[in-house]
């Protein structure tokens, strides 16, 4: 094993916490020196970490020894921050979605393809047992050939517990943009690329009352739909529904249905990296659960930046720019659909990602 792999992280808020937990503890990563526009929580952070020194988000640009911007700012500051870090020779790792508009989405990747750097991007989660292990009962073919899926996601809004909650309800925020690319990504990775799309949404209250934190009871304007359902067209003609809403208080859908022509498969929560993979085969006795076959094993954020910087000319990052520019793709196209009224062919297409074998703990965490 080498030096570690030199990181800088941008952006200390909640998210963070996760991320570094993992960073703190794997010996090919180092936290090389960490940002935030709090420089207290800079500060508080870096003394959590025995290589880090709490900077400017430039003097973090500059430093010699990142080789890698770990990018958690708020959804409308990703760009910003990604293609500094591009400027700056760095690799880009960085909290979903990518962007917040497809434009300037496609410029990252660009400015980054002409700099000879990768950009990942998360949801990792997807690389974890749950996903991992339906898409190979797919790919073996348990349910026969697939035919539909669908995807739901229903709470009542994280302002209930976020302290922080405004960007949620921003641009860039909403229930299709925060939580869609988890399900949009499983869904990829199970069936492949989406050619077309057709969507409608609502927004259904003006604003949004903090539950959470300092701010209890202040109230938040709401600028985007709360809740988003559309229809996807895969390029494979399986054809998946998605249901992503901050205006609910709970659902009894699975997350993930996929269904064959010989079995249906419930697969778990794509915001988890595990969960039971569960079969109910054609004529067979019922439900029945799939040990894990393939994945990550007790994933953690930041499981994707690991295996981003163990990707090579052979195998491209798993959670990498192209899968999530082509999810940006199709939740944007969701909403433009809802807004015109019409079904909106995608620009971009993906290959699916390379699959994940099963895989130790103790392996992807380099012990």
């Amino acid at each position: 094993m080498g030096d570690p792999h030199g990181v800088g992280v941008v952006g200390l808020g909640v998210i963070s916490r996760a991320y570094l937990d993992t960073l703190a503890h794997h010996p090919e990563l180092r936290v090389v020196a960490v940002a935030d526009l709090d420089a207290e929580r800079s500060a508080a952070a870096a003394a959590n970490l025995p290589d880090a020194t709490a900077t400017s988000v430039a003097r973090l640009l500059d430093h010699p020894d990142v080789q890698t911007v770990l990018n958690l700012t708020i959804p409308a500051a990703h760009v910003e921050v990604s293609l500094a870090a591009i400027a700056a020779g760095k690799h880009v790792y960085v909290e979903k979605p990518l962007a917040v508009e497809l434009p300037r989405a496609r410029t990252v990747l660009d400015r980054a393809a002409a700099a000879g750097v990768r950009v990942g991007c998360a949801p990792d989660t997807v690389l974890g047992t749950g996903t991992q292990t339906a898409r190979a009962a797919i790919d073996g073919g348990l349910i026969g050939r697939p035919l539909a899926a669908s995807a739901v996601m229903v709470t009542p809004g994280h302002e209930r517990w976020h302290p922080h909650p405004d960007f949620y309800y921003a641009p860039g925020g909403g229930p299709l943009l925060d939580m869609g690319p988890y399900y949009l990504s499983a869904l990829v990775h199970l069936l492949g690329p989406v050619r077309a799309v057709t969507g409608t949404a609502s927004r259904l209250r003006p604003e949004r009352v903090i539950g959470n934190g300092p701010r209890l009871g202040q109230r938040v304007p709401v600028l985007v739909d709360t809740h988003v359902s559309g229809v996807l067209e895969h390029h494979s003609g399986v054809l998946s529904t998605i249901t992503t809403s901050f205006d609910g208080v709970t659902t009894t859908a699975a997350p993930i249905e996929v269904h064959g022509e010989t079995g249906t498969l419930a697969v778990p929560d794509p915001n988890y990296f595990d969960g039971e993979v569960r079969l109910c085969p054609l004529g067979g006795d019922g439900w029945q659960v799939l040990a894990p076959t393939a994945g990550y094993r007790d994933g953690t954020r930041g499981l994707g930046l690991v295996d981003a910087v163990r990707a090579d000319d052979t195998r491209a990052p798993r959670a990498g720019g192209d899968l999530a520019l082509h999810v940006l793709d199709t939740m944007t196209g969701l909403l433009r659909s809802a807004a015109e009224g019409r079904r909106i062919t995608l620009d971009t297409t993906v290959r699916r990602p390379h699959p994940v074998p099963l895989t130790a703990a103790e392996d992807w965490q380099g012990r």
